[in-house]
Formats: structure tokens, sequence, C-alpha cells
């Protein structure tokens, strides 16, 4: 789990109650440390740091750092001591050996597999599957790894000590290992494994040879018979180079990966000169001059960047927009910047003239494909959004008012439906004002539908746009869904809107939070990505408090307008469907 780095999200002083708590949880699940151990390791007023951070699969975690070490990290709500709280004391888990080469494979993230396991004269620990463990090596006590046991002893012996025996989760010399003070294993001696290390070569490689040539025997006697060979483990070095090279080969293929994500200084030169001159090109108008730079480059450079590509200043030698555009003034005379408010640059003019500009070919390639390829993502299906459409069921309270038309409770209607249902009841009731055609004589089946008590004795008519107001009114709203490809989706109640609002973190620090994405068929991900992109500033994925499986989107700044354009412009949500959208930052000057 920590064979790659990870990311802190969070880095926090504990409070006094999560002290006390964390302690009652450190002392249920390790019951074997003594008040004074425990003390030791959870002092009352010594500093006591909480960690958040989150693994390279993406699994959030918790660490409880002292004096800088981390001692437990949290997964998944469970605690699991770091090898630098066993190394203070050893037996506080149980206990598998190994031999010291193998030590070099779990640091890369292997798994302890059983044939490499060193049984002593008293047997095997006794641990039942998914309990946690830790591993030693036969010349010393001080654990190097921790993990969960792969199955319980008894299956272990039952299946001739092969596969997995522990499941790694840390190991000495990872990245949670680096996090803290970087120290070794203490030396603590054993006997009996310093005996077994003096013989364990030979052992070892016997038992290699013994179980190859049976390998071969078996492989020979199938192919004999006519059946499908399969590649098995021949030793407990060879299983454990096996998963290793499956760890390695993730390695390989995440670096190849992000290779080719990286892009060199003088490329991205390149391609902001590319879209910089597209922009002045295609996008600016002269009427739009003077133009704020962070609005030329938010509105009209990043719509030029051709598809799959992205474009990032901070990865150019110019580092700040403010630099590039300086260099095009001074060294391309293409434009003129200057400081109208303090701290707040604009173009105020631009040389149209300019014979770069003049004879610069714009890529034959329309601005819905490079948006599409910046805020959608690369060789993903163009997003449409779904059909969303307001239904009633019939109440029991109204059910009576529907009978003619064989509806009854709990059947869902259409809005045009209802008003010809109840227009229908009214002409064969022939309870149509003479005098007046705009109103409905009430009737008894109307007044018990319709009407509170207040009003029995005071209303003998209604307007046909009160009727059906309170006709729609009585029933129970439900809405129905339809994602493009999809079979429709009926709920109870008003379809939620998507949440945006601005929040405080800090001092003085904003920030834009988005909710409810996912409900309409939105990646949170993507839709985080591209604001990104848009505003240039970091953005996070949290859980939305309370829900196990739906997150939130977390960008920097006061960006509910780019919000607004993103889901209305973009992704073509109507503007009835999202709320807080009056809450971006006003336009004008300040006083």
């Amino acid at each position: 789990m920590f064979a790659r780095q990870f990311r802190v999200k969070s880095n926090t002083a504990i409070k006094g109650s999560d002290r006390r708590k964390l302690k009652a949880d450190v002392s249920a699940a390790f019951p074997s440390l003594t008040a004074d151990e425990l003390s030791e390791l959870i002092p009352n007023k010594e500093e006591l740091n909480v960690v958040k951070i989150y693994a390279h699969k993406g699994d959030a975690l918790t660490l409880y750092v002292l004096h800088k070490n981390p001692l437990f990290f949290e997964l998944e709500k469970r605690l699991y001591p770091t090898v630098y709280a066993l190394w203070r004391h050893p037996a506080l888990l149980p206990t598998f050996r190994t031999w010291p080469p193998v030590l070099e494979k779990l640091i890369g993230g292997a798994d302890l597999m059983l044939p490499g396991v060193v049984a002593p004269s008293s047997g095997l620990p006794h641990v039942k599957r998914g309990d946690c463990c830790s591993v030693t090596l036969v010349n010393n006590r001080a654990p190097v790894a921790v993990g969960n046991a792969a199955s319980s002893t008894e299956e272990m012996h039952s299946s001739g000590m092969k596969g997995r025996g522990v499941c790694v989760l840390h190991a000495y010399m990872d990245h949670l290992w680096a996090f803290g003070d970087k120290s070794g294993p203490p030396s603590f001696p054993d006997a009996e494994g310093e005996e077994q290390e003096a013989n364990g070569e030979d052992y070892e490689v016997d038992d290699r040879q013994e179980e190859a040539e049976r390998c071969e025997e078996e492989e020979e006697e199938q192919q004999l018979s006519g059946e499908k060979v399969k590649d098995q483990p021949c030793s407990g070095i060879e299983e454990l180079s096996l998963v290793e090279q499956e760890e390695q080969r993730g390695d390989e293929e995440e670096e190849a990966d992000q290779g080719d994500q990286k892009m060199p200084q003088e490329t991205m030169d390149a391609l902001l000169l590319q879209c910089f001159l597209h922009a002045l090109k295609k996008k600016v108008k002269k009427s739009e001059l003077p133009l704020l730079t962070s609005t030329f480059l938010r509105n009209h450079m990043f719509s030029c960047c051709p598809s799959g590509k992205q474009l990032d200043i901070r990865k150019s030698s110019y580092k700040k927009l403010s630099k590039f555009l300086h260099a095009m003034q001074k060294q391309h005379n293409l434009v003129r910047v200057k400081e109208l408010t303090k701290g707040v640059e604009s173009i105020v003019e631009v040389d149209w003239n300019n014979q770069e500009l003049r004879y610069f070919k714009v890529l034959e390639e329309t601005n819905d494909e490079a948006s599409s390829a910046q805020d959608g993502g690369e060789a993903e299906p163009p997003y449409r959004p779904p059909e969303i459409t307001t239904l009633y069921s019939v109440s029991a309270r109204l059910e009576p008012l529907f009978l003619d038309a064989n509806k009854r409770k709990g059947t869902i209607l259409q809005p045009a439906e209802v008003r010809h249902i109840v227009t229908e009841y009214v002409k064969k009731n022939e309870l149509v004002d003479e005098n007046n055609k705009n109103y409905v004589t009430v009737d008894p089946t109307l007044c018990d539908c319709l009407l509170e008590r207040s009003e029995y004795q005071e209303v003998q008519s209604l307007k046909w746009d009160d009727l059906f107001g309170r006709a729609l009114g009585k029933m129970t709203e439900c809405y129905e869904v339809v994602f493009p490809g999809h079979a429709p989706i009926r709920k109870k109640g008003h379809m939620e809107p998507i949440d945006v609002s601005v929040a405080s973190r800090g001092s003085n620090k904003k920030v834009t939070v988005i909710k409810n994405l996912d409900a309409y068929g939105l990646d949170p991900a993507a839709v985080g990505a591209a604001l990104q992109r848009r505003v240039q500033a970091s953005s996070v994925l949290q859980p939305v408090p309370g829900s196990k499986d739906k997150v939130l989107v977390q960008i920097q700044g006061n960006q509910i307008h780019q919000v607004g354009h993103l889901l209305t412009d973009y992704y073509q949500i109507p503007r009835k469907y999202i709320q807080g959208l009056d809450k971006g930052p006003k336009s004008g000057k300040k006083k």
C-alpha cells in the first residue's frame, strides 16, 4: 500500500477528546498493552498529530504521528501499528518469520508467501483469516512488515504451506516509513533464528531443487495425457518473484503513463505561443479591449488548446502568465499590457498588423472538439444531460376524482393527463358555470378533494387555473429521469438540484463547493479537472458528510461564475436545476 508515494490531505494537532478516543481504540485493538505502555505510545501532553492522506490507489487513511514518527495508521476504521510502534513493542502482534532476502521483495510491495515462511519449533502463531500480524527476519525479532493474515493457521497447514501467508500493507523502507525519521530497526537477537539462518541456504536450495524436479515430472505427465499445463510456482522464492514481477510491471506501466503526460518546457512554450496567437486571431475582438489577462487566459487561450493536449503555464519556462505576456510585448511586439488597477493587469492594445500574427495559420479543429477534449477527457463520449420530467401520483384524497378514468391511488400521471382527466370529469358532470365559462361549479366530490374545511361553506366555484392548480397541489409530486441509452428512473419527491456554494477555510480563504453532480450523471472527477483547467486553481474531491458513496468537488476561490458557465453552457444543465449561482462575486469597482 505504501510502496508508492502517497498524498497528504491535512496535518493537524490532535484534540483532547480525539486523543482519549484514540487511546481507547488502541487499547481495544491491542489488549496486551499495559496502561504504562499505552501512555508511552499515546502520551497525554506531548504533541500528537493527525495526518489524513490518500494512497496511490485512492484509499483514504489516517496517520497518528508522535515526534515525527507515524505510530498507527487507520484504514477502513481499523487501526494498524507501524514498524516504529512495533520496534517499541515487538510482541504486540502475532509474528511470521522469513529469510532476509525476502525483505527486498516485501519492500517492493510483494506479499509474504507461505513457502517463504520459516516455522519456529513451537509452530506457527495461531491466527484467523484477516487478523493483523507482523513479519520478522530469522536473525532479528524486530518486525519489518505489517499486514493481514491471508488465511487461518489451520488453512495454512491444510494447503501444504502454499499460497499467500500475509497480505502486506506496510513495510520497513516504504514511503510510510520514510514519512518518519527513517531510523533502522533495532537489534533483538533470535537464538533459534540464527541457528536456522546458518543452515538456511542449503535448506532453501534443496527445497527449490526438489520442488522444481517434482514440477517437471508433473508437467511431463500432463503433456502425455494431452491436458493443458498451467504454470504454477515451484518454490517460495519463485512465488515471491512472480508477485514482485506483477508489482514491478504495474510500476513500470504507471511510470510510462506519467512519462507520456510530462511535457518538456520547450514543448509547452510552443503550445503556449500557439494558443496565444490562435486566441488573438480568432477570439479577441477590438471591442473587448482592455481585456483582463486572467479573462484572456480563461475564456480564450484554454479554448484554443488542441484536442488531446493540456495547457499548463506552470510547466512552461515562463511559470506565470504575466511573465509570458511581458515576453510577448517585448520580444514580439504583439500586445501591450498595462496595470489599470493596482495589482491587476489588462491587455490594452493588440498589434493586428504584426506579421507573426497575420501569417499564423489556425489548425483545422473546431472549438467544440478542443473543449470536449479538455472538459470531458480524451476518447470519452460527449456528455448529454438527462431528460427530467415532473410527474404526479394520485393521492388517497384525490382518488374519487380519478375513479371515472380508472386511475387508482399511486398511479403516476403527467401534468397534461391530470388536466385532461379533471376536464373530462367537469364536462361529464356538467359543472361548467352557464353564466361564466371561466368558472367551474364545485360539487361534493370536488369539495372533498380540493377544498379545505374552512372553505366548504364559502367557495361555490373555482376558476379553471385554480382548479388545476389545486388538483396538482393535492397530488404527490414525482419525477422521471431518462439518461441517454438507459431505462427511465422514477422517484417520489422532487429532483434535488446541483448545489453550488462558497465556504470559508482558514482565516480568509474562500472555496467553492459543488454537490449532487452524480444525480445528473456527471463525473465529479471530470468536472473538477475541467474547472481546474479553466481557472488554474487546485480542486479536490471529498466525501459528502453523512453519505458513504457520494463525493463533492471543492475548488479554491469563489468560482461560481465559472461553475455556472461550465454546467449550463458545456454540460447543458438547465439553470433551474442549479442552485446558488446568484452567490457569485459581484462585478463592478469597489468604492
